[in-house]
């Protein structure tokens, strides 16, 4: 029943094999999420349904502290305090601490890997705003805007309406205001509604319009050749 092109993906082994004992299984798992995610937190074992949750790997993690191989602390903020990680991973974020010149933008799917909010990370809190809709969720057909590493805006599928995290301070706001904007211009927007307001009232707007995006009586709307899909 099988197609040709799947020879080689299985190998037959004996049955009697030798058994794995637990503590060989909870070394090679902590040691596959170290390499997955570099620091590794109770949210890193929820988000992976681990049986028996963070304390299944918690001991292996201990041992290998005490042989060097890890280090202990609290480099992640906004996650719990027990953090274990590897001497690569953290050098990797210290290289990181400091804000780039030009803000780096990725657009992602929700349900992208890649994205640890709503996982590894809590969504941010809803933005202010009367008459605003269901917070972010990790749904399919929605997209996110991550500016320098930070959630800065949420797009649910098919909706006319997104969410959007810009930063209080400035010159913050700017920067991620025009990273966010720059990066909806891409896809092709119809943007009506913004934290469940007129898109028109919030500070996002001055951002559409620089980027190209043209004020109507239906919201901020830019026509590209290619798909576009409504926000």
């Amino acid at each position: 029943m099988a197609p040709r092109t799947a020879e080689g993906r299985w190998s037959l082994i004996p049955s009697g094999g030798a058994r794995v004992s637990a503590t060989e299984s909870a070394t090679a798992l902590a040691q596959q999420l170290l390499a997955r995610y570099g620091v590794l937190t109770r949210e890193v074992a929820a988000a992976e349904g681990i049986t028996g949750g963070f304390s299944a790997v918690y001991d292996v993690l201990k041992a290998l502290e005490d042989a060097g191989r890890i280090r202990r602390g609290y480099f992640a903020s906004g996650v719990g305090a027990t953090q274990f990680a590897l001497p690569a991973a953290l050098d990797l974020l210290r290289s990181l601490k400091d804000q780039p010149e030009e803000p780096e933008v990725v657009l992602l799917a929700a349900t992208d890997p890649a994205n640890p909010y709503g996982t590894i990370l809590p969504w941010p809190g809803q933005p202010p705003g009367e008459g605003r809709g269901r917070g972010p969720t990790r749904s399919a057909g929605s997209v996110i805007v991550m500016v320098s590493g930070a959630l800065a805006a949420y797009i649910s599928r098919g909706a006319r309406q997104l969410l959007a995290f810009l930063p209080d301070d400035e010159p913050a706001q700017s920067t991620t205001g025009r990273a966010v904007a720059k990066a909806l211009a891409r896809i092709g927007l119809l943007v009506h509604e913004i934290n469940g307001a007129p898109a028109v009232d919030h500070p996002l707007a001055g951002y559409l319009v620089e980027a190209g995006f043209s004020p109507s009586a239906m919201g901020f709307q830019i026509r590209q050749s290619g798909f576009g899909r409504g926000a």
